[in-house]
């Protein structure tokens, strides 16, 4: 048995929030309390000055792999993801080939049963990602997709949609949008606005997004079908969403913490490594993000960890990726937006990293009640580090050589030490 002492225990399923032991047996949580460190344990863990919390869950990254591995692959992306405390991730659909087909998705599957963190995907909604026909959803669930997705290939046939959400219900699945109307996008990865203008480029309007969320939240109420809106980054994208939920549409979203620690003046300073779609917008923005979290109207935190090489980022604006390599830095990045500049308790903070996320997939995880999974991050949420080296393949991230607060110790996931990797 393992013994992790003196933590500060934060259960945000039960509301505990209180100094104790955690004892780990196998693959389960055995017990929290008080208990000699001096027994007869296999290991234990000096936690005092540390908190532990259920591990992070992430419903939004990619991997690359099949296709693109030279930017990440299976075995990479899950360190990075165990060295940002996560235990659970969700892969996008987006590879090559993409996960359009059952086949394929048990192939990932049985290849990520050898990471030492949970590597889920999700399915395809359209055959190649092209946004014509739908791909087999109801084979790509039984297969063991855990959503639905075509991610940065936006649907932008509201009837296509429909046909979608109709089998995803069937199927139990949910719908994840990532919502851009390209009508309203003349530059994308940048918004339009003062920094787009002092580029010389037109940019994307944030009505690209307000405007899909709001049409197929419509589309999920008159449906039934669940809806989980991608990476919101606009003001009246939430009040889009909260309109929607007004209404009982069966919708949910999540935020970046890019989205909300930076504003398109990211732009200026970074230049690519700030590039994301949807792009990085206004203070009155990035505020609307940060009291949408708070409140719960947006449900959880989800990094889109999108790796690039250094090659590709150093492409001409237009030509270079959007994404940032996100889930080495979510944590402290985080914490700074919600916490110490923004309104959320760290239990609260917590509880979007896990135990929400792991809700809305109805995923193992995101409590430390006796007979829970083991799947734990341990942190100091005081800890000052530099940003210089990432686990990941890939570094294009604006906080690369960045001084952060806030440090992931160690990282536990079906009761064994992921991170730092043994």
């Amino acid at each position: 048995m393992t013994l992790l002492h003196g933590a500060r225990v934060l259960d945000p399923v039960s509301r505990v929030d209180e100094t104790g032991d955690i004892i780990i047996k196998g693959d389960r949580i055995l017990e929290r309390g008080q208990f000699d460190p001096h027994g007869n344990w296999d290991a234990v863990y000096d936690c005092r000055g540390l908190a532990a919390a259920p591990g992070f869950i992430d419903l939004h990254v990619h991997f690359r792999d099949p296709g693109f591995t030279w930017k990440e692959d299976l075995h990479s992306g899950a360190r990075a993801a165990a060295a940002g405390g996560f235990t659970t991730v969700v892969c996008m659909a987006n590879t090559s080939p993409p996960m359009d087909r059952p086949e394929r998705v048990e192939a990932f599957l049985r290849r990520a049963e050898g990471e030492a963190i949970r590597v889920l995907t999700a399915g395809a909604v359209t055959e190649g990602l092209a946004g014509r026909r739908l791909a087999p959803l109801r084979d790509l669930a039984a297969a063991g997709a855990v959503s639905l997705s075509d991610d940065g290939n936006t649907l932008q046939d509201p009837a296509l949609l429909r046909r979608a959400l109709l089998e995803a219900r069937e199927a139990g699945l949910p719908v994840f949008l990532h919502e851009e109307d390209r009508a309203y996008i003349g530059t994308a990865g940048v918004n339009e606005g003062k920094v787009s203008k002092m580029m010389g480029l037109s940019g994307a309007r944030d009505a690209a997004e307000s405007s899909l969320v709001a049409r197929d939240a419509a589309l999920s109420r008159e449906t039934g079908a669940r809806v989980h809106f991608q990476h919101l980054s606009a003001r009246a994208s939430v009040e889009a969403l909260r309109r929607a939920k007004e209404e009982s549409a069966p919708v949910s979203a999540e935020v970046t913490p890019h989205h909300l620690g930076l504003t398109e003046d990211a732009m200026l300073e970074w230049g690519t490594l700030a590039k994301v779609n949807p792009p990085l917008r206004t203070e009155r923005d990035r505020r609307s993000l940060i009291q949408g979290i708070a409140s719960g109207l947006i449900d959880c935190i989800a990094t889109d960890h999108a790796p690039h090489s250094a090659a590709e980022k150093a492409l001409p604006f237009c030509e270079a990726p959007s994404g940032i390599a996100g889930l080495e830095t979510a944590f402290s990045a985080a914490l700074a937006a919600l916490v110490r500049e923004g309104p959320l308790s760290l239990s609260e903070l917590v509880y979007r990293l896990s135990a929400a996320p792991a809700a809305l997939l109805g995923l193992p995880g995101g409590a430390l009640a006796a007979g829970a999974p083991a799947d734990i991050t341990v942190f100091d949420p005081e800890e000052e580090w530099l940003c210089a080296a990432f686990e990941s393949k890939s570094e294009n991230s604006p906080w690369k050589g960045r001084p952060l607060r806030g440090r992931v110790k160690y990282t536990f996931c079906r009761g064994r030490l992921v991170w730092p990797a043994v």
